[in-house]
């Protein structure tokens, strides 16, 4: 069974990078207040080629979105991935904003 990527949250420049046999994937978000609250936007995640299909998108959002459950962020997911990933997730559904 193949290592799981290592997962590394960058706070300061808004993204969670994986590494995985020297390749990278990277999902960014931004923060931003909507009616008072907290809300993690995520537009993006991307991993390059040569690590696809082996589960690298997956475990960036999983960090992702169980980071933000523990500072009480809520998540609007604008990425296709991480709306569809949320989907088939339903014990994250509390998290969207």
């Amino acid at each position: 069974m193949a290592a799981p990527p290592e997962i590394l949250h960058r706070d300061a420049e808004g993204r969670f990078e994986a590494r995985l046999e020297g390749h990278r994937g990277e999902l960014r978000y931004m923060r931003r207040e909507v009616e008072g609250r907290s809300v993690m936007v995520i537009p993006s995640v991307v991993v390059e080629r040569a690590i696809e299909g082996r589960g690298v998108a997956s475990a960036l959002t999983r960090a992702a979105l169980e980071w933000a459950g523990a500072q009480g962020l809520r998540v609007e997911p604008v990425c296709p991935y991480v709306d569809a990933w949320m989907r088939r997730h339903p014990e994250f559904n509390g998290l969207r904003a």
